[in-house]
């Protein structure tokens, strides 16, 4: 091996240069701590760039809340079914007939229109029985609030969704929810 690249190896001070060449230990500690002094330095002077200088910038305050050009009355009715359960009535024959009842309905009325439909990604159908219910726009707590669109299992085979919608009556919007048909 090369003399060079041992004494790379074995630590030893490199005996080429005349000031190295004293062997007493507070010359060879000097040397050996040279490195750590120097990186030492070298991290002070870039910790010491790395701070930002003190802010006296002042921000504004926030604006204030845009004013509305229009009122907004909620009307919300809302009809109860008269029968709470389903009712099973069975004939003289025997048969089972199944009496379901007539859906709680609400109705809410606004005078803001809502807001164009929101484009969604449908996910994949969980099985052949689901079917996709599309996302609508709701008034909730004085705002149009976006309901998201979901799969969901009917209640029965035979029934179909009857989507909600917004109609216009004059200035006011008349909202139906949803339901099974």
């Amino acid at each position: 091996m090369d003399r060079r690249v041992r004494a790379l190896y074995s630590g030893s001070v490199n005996t080429n240069c005349p000031s190295l060449q004293s062997s007493s230990a507070p010359a060879k500690a000097v040397w050996r701590l040279a490195p750590i002094l120097v990186g030492c330095g070298l991290l002070a002077l870039f910790a010491g760039c790395a701070s930002e200088p003190e802010s006296h910038l002042v921000s504004a305050p926030p604006p204030p809340a845009p004013t509305r050009d229009f009122t907004t009355t909620t009307m919300t009715t809302t009809t109860p079914a008269a029968v709470a359960n389903p009712v099973v009535v069975v004939d003289r024959n025997g048969y089972a007939t199944t009496i379901a009842p007539a859906p709680v309905t609400s109705t809410t009325i606004v005078m803001q229109a809502p807001p164009a439909l929101q484009q969604e990604v449908v996910l994949a159908q969980p099985s052949a029985l689901h079917v996709w219910l599309p996302g609508f726009w709701t008034w909730r707590n004085d705002r149009y609030e976006w309901m998201a669109g979901h799969w969901e299992l009917p209640p029965r085979s035979s029934t179909m969704w009857v989507a909600p919608r917004w109609e216009q009556q004059g200035n006011a919007y008349k909202f139906t929810e949803g339901y099974w048909n």
